[in-house]
């Protein structure tokens, strides 16, 4: 028997994607390859690494050879600066392949979550806080996205909270304002262990992608599918506005709607991101019908879209109480603020809770003197307020795109020209050079 394990362990070791992040390569950036025989999930799981360390990634290659395939991307900090801190690229070199999701704001252990959909409104955010705080839930840890009339969140809370409080009570206690006047709105909530989400923003994805309106239908100037029938492929490609994570919400959203993405480039300029995918379904066929491709380029419009936000940034910093929640977003209710985005965490007896408001209407600019009557009410010393707009990767494009003409060196060989070659055969870049 101890070929067989020798064998097991041949297996464990291809299936293992192999990581290298070469620093002398490129003057302004770290190149990060992840190779493996695994294909399905690993481009994901990469991105989803590099996209919690908040990591900007400037450029990537994607491609796949039979059940080989290799990624590079180009990586810099939120700053634009290559990676130079060893933890980091230790944790990028030892998570991808092993990794079960990112670390919590609280351990899972002891947490429920609270899956809420509904209608969106100004207030609602507020009315569901103060809920939870009447039933004497105090919330751990909290993301909620709003977009397009439509609110996903989930609230982590204690187990022994929702014990005393009871899962039905909670539900039947917050189903109605999820509602709201109208029984067809789709609102609904659900009560899950911690454990079962492996990522937050990925489940917020998947809420607001079971909760779309089927009938509408919306414009959509940045995403279009085609169809390359010689190859057997379907061709995404995506132009729009760069912004911090662009490259995991696509990714995420092909993933759940169970493409595979077998080539593809990233690349930005100006601001401004191109992303193309060659994608099949799962079982090797390309997107089959018009219909198909129209559903395709509207949920991923809509994943380029909800963290596109503009408006005013609110951080709020202070030691946790209950009802804290309930209090601060009745103030912004009362003061006629949107919350469009949260995030809510707790450590310790400190709470740190991030909202992204606009006024009633998403998108409405917000007035100064709204925002000094919310910190008067709600402390002007633990409130920061910044104006909010999709932040842009910071890369200096000229020396980079110089040393990829001039092949930068044998490192970029062996991290790059690789991909790029079977990207140039396939005839889905016009130069492997």
């Amino acid at each position: 028997m101890e070929w067989l394990n020798e064998y097991e362990k041949l297996v464990i070791r291809m299936d293992t994607p192999k990581v290298v992040i070469d620093n002398a390569v490129c003057p302004t950036a770290t190149l990060v390859q992840v190779d493996s025989a695994r294909k399905r999930g690993v481009l994901l799981e990469a991105v989803q690494v590099l996209a919690d360390l908040d990591l900007s990634i400037n450029k990537a290659y994607i491609s796949s050879d039979g059940r080989w395939f290799m990624d590079v991307f180009h990586v810099t900090d939120r700053l634009g600066r290559k990676l130079t801190d060893d933890s980091v690229i230790t944790y990028i070199q030892q998570s991808i392949g092993t990794w079960n999701g990112p670390s919590k704001p609280a351990a899972l252990e002891g947490l429920t979550v609270l899956e809420l959909t509904g209608a969106d409104r100004t207030g609602l955010i507020s009315e569901v806080f103060a809920v939870l705080a009447d039933m004497s839930c105090s919330v751990v840890d909290a993301r909620a996205w709003s977009h397009r009339g439509r609110l996903a969140c989930l609230v982590y809370l204690r187990d022994e909270d929702v014990c005393a409080a009871s899962v039905e009570r909670i539900e039947a206690r917050l189903a109605p304002l999820l509602r709201g006047d109208s029984e067809a709105s789709g609102g609904a909530v659900a009560a899950v262990p911690a454990g079962s989400i492996a990522h937050a923003d990925r489940r917020l994805h998947q809420l607001m992608y079971a909760s779309r309106d089927q009938e509408r239908a919306f414009p959509t100037p940045w995403v279009s599918v085609e169809s390359w029938a010689e190859r057997g492929y379907s061709v995404v490609t995506v132009q729009c506005p760069d912004r911090p994570k662009l490259l995991y919400d696509v990714v995420c959203t092909l993933t759940d709607m169970d493409y595979l993405v077998f080539h593809g480039t990233i690349d930005t300029n100006a601001g401004q991101a191109r992303q193309e995918f060659y994608i099949r379904h799962a079982d090797g066929s390309p997107i089959r019908s018009e219909a198909e491709m129209q559903r395709v380029s509207q949920c991923l419009q809509d994943a380029t879209e909800r963290r596109s936000f503009e408006g005013v940034r609110l951080e709020l910093c202070t030691p946790d109480r209950p009802g804290l929640l309930s209090d601060v977003t009745r103030t912004f209710r009362e003061n006629g603020l949107l919350v469009a985005q949260a995030e809510v965490s707790t450590k310790g007896d400190m709470a740190t809770n991030v909202f992204y408001v606009t006024g009633t209407t998403a998108g409405q600019a917000v007035q100064q003197n709204v925002i000094e009557a919310v910190r008067e009410k709600v402390g002007v010393d633990c409130l920061v307020v910044e104006e909010h707009r999709p932040q842009l990767y910071q890369k200096a494009r000229g020396q980079d795109d110089r040393d990829d003409r001039n092949g930068a060196g044998i490192g970029l060989f062996y991290l790059g020209n690789l991909v790029k070659r079977n990207l140039y055969n396939l005839g889905l870049i016009k130069s492997c050079s």
